[in-house]
């Protein structure tokens, strides 16, 4: 048996840490054992995945110096390897799976369904879909398929027993079938689930082993359940520990940064990132912690990888990659760094076009533009002060520019001014009142070169993390404020 592992992201925004972090395990184990691995974009969620999106987590991959046997850039025997491709296969198994009565036809409504779930809330109930359409005779369906009425494929589950999942590192796992939910399996607008798709490539692909996040255990006698109506053999299981804050809770964009674009834009070097995912769950080498990839392959091993919540402690990493920055590079080597990362022509003829007008000595241009150089700004609430907007009104401002840039398909002056006009329509002043405290919050300073054109050279990553840390400076935002200003 030749050994496939492989990674699956979903092209629905930045690049995360934790994709690159599966990635890494699943590259490890498959080449360790002379095995392949594979890059499956998993884009059936038409409304959120884009193109960019994808080859933004394609470029961040190879930045850190991951590469793939077979995926949509490289091709393979398999492909193709985007499910969006992949639609008439899928339709395929799910007709196989609807004449062997192992899942059915559903007609409910969303406006039945949300009936549904709000009696199970009250009644302190599990939320599962309660089995109607199950009892539908032919007629009745050939009659709904006769007057066009929209429905989805669900899976069909027992009704008692328990499903035993076995995990790599977690052993025999009992989960009963009555708190297995019965899956939407196809969309009403024919697109598979993720819960389908993932089984058939899987299948198809040849993957014997699968190793995910422990967010998809619960998802896991869904999946088994597929491979025994399949009549196919399952492969491997490992769920692996999400990554953790130092504080323990789950690593999130809301309290540190997640995107592999942000350490990039912020001048990690690729080789440091991608040690420092290693020490997550790669045992170093005794009284040393700097090793390549290849080390790191050659030193994996399953039983290595703890389930406790590896912690994304960014002090580390900045050591880490000051060991880099000083120790892996000889003179040339660091100017060549320094130039990739900040000082390439295409960036620097943007910034000085923005400049020029702007100065009076060449002097200027250290106080103009450091905020291009710069990581976080160390603003405080009182610069952020000083437009019409109290700091409620302030706060929301910020949160819900926040929520605008990261709704944005394309990064670009237009569709960010747009934004900050929408939001200053919102809180109802003027869009001065909004951009002044914009302006401190991204170049630390009241008044700067245009603002539109500064945040999109910046980047999404870094804007991110300034406005989130100019929420931090004028004392966050709370739980009942975010639902508030969801609505």
């Amino acid at each position: 048996m030749t050994v496939r592992t492989r990674i699956a992201p979903s092209p629905t925004g930045d690049p995360h840490v934790g994709t690159a972090y599966v990635a890494l395990i699943n590259y490890c184990f498959a080449k360790k054992n002379g095995g392949k691995f594979v890059l499956r974009i998993e884009d059936t969620d038409r409304a959120r995945s884009t193109r960019e999106s994808e080859q933004a987590i394609l470029g961040s991959l190879h930045w850190l110096g991951l590469s793939w046997d077979e995926g949509p850039d490289v091709g393979g025997p398999h492909g193709p390897y985007r499910q969006s491709e992949r639609s008439e296969i899928y339709r395929e198994h799910v007709q196989k799976l609807l004449d062997a009565g192992n899942a059915f036809k559903c007609f409910c409504t969303p406006q039945r369904l949300e009936e549904m779930r709000a009696a199970q809330r009250a009644s302190k109930l599990p939320s599962r879909y309660d089995g109607l359409c199950t009892s539908l005779r032919p007629e009745a369906i050939a009659r709904n398929e006769a007057q066009g009425v929209p429905y989805v494929v669900r899976l069909s589950v027992p009704p008692e027993g328990v499903c035993v999942v076995h995990d790599m590192k977690r052993g025999a796992i009992e989960i009963e079938w009555s708190s297995v939910d019965m899956q939407v399996l196809m969309k009403s607008d024919g697109m598979p689930t993720y819960h389908l798709a993932n089984v058939v490539d899987d299948h198809l692909m040849e993957i014997t082993h699968v190793f995910r996040g422990e967010e998809w255990l619960s998802s896991a006698p869904k999946h088994l359940l597929l491979y025994k109506y399949f009549g196919w053999e399952p492969p491997q299981l490992l769920h692996l520990p999400l990554l953790r804050n130092p504080d323990k809770s789950k690593l999130s964009k809301r309290k540190n940064p997640t995107s592999i674009l942000f350490y990039k834009a912020l001048g990690y070097l690729p080789d440091a990132l991608l040690n420092f995912l290693g020490l997550l769950c790669v045992m170093p080498p005794a009284g040393e912690e700097m090793m390549d990839l290849a080390l790191m392959t050659d030193r994996f091993a399953v039983e290595h990888v703890s389930l406790g919540g590896p912690v994304f402690d960014v002090a580390k990493l900045d050591w880490l990659n000051g060991r880099y920055i000083r120790e892996r590079n000889d003179l040339d080597g660091f100017l060549g760094a320094v130039q990739a990362w900040g000082l390439d022509s295409v960036r620097l003829r943007r910034i000085a076009a923005l400049a020029q007008p702007r100065i009076e000595r060449l002097s200027d241009l250290g106080p103009l533009l450091a905020f291009f150089f710069s990581g976080r700004l160390d603003v405080t609430a009182e610069e952020l002060r000083g437009s019409k907007l109290d700091d409620t009104a302030l706060r929301k401002a910020l949160q819900l520019v926040t929520w605008g840039f990261d709704a944005l398909s394309a990064w670009e002056t237009g569709e960010i001014e747009a934004v900050l006009k929408g939001v200053a329509g919102t809180v109802d002043v003027k869009l001065r009142d909004v951009t002044r405290p914009f302006y401190v919050a991204i170049t630390g300073s009241a008044t700067s070169v245009p603002l539109y054109d500064a945040i999109e050279i910046l980047g999404r990553d870094i804007v991110r993390e300034r406005v989130r840390h100019a929420l931090e400076a004028l004392g966050g935002v709370t739980s009942s404020e975010l639902r508030e200003w969801q609505k």
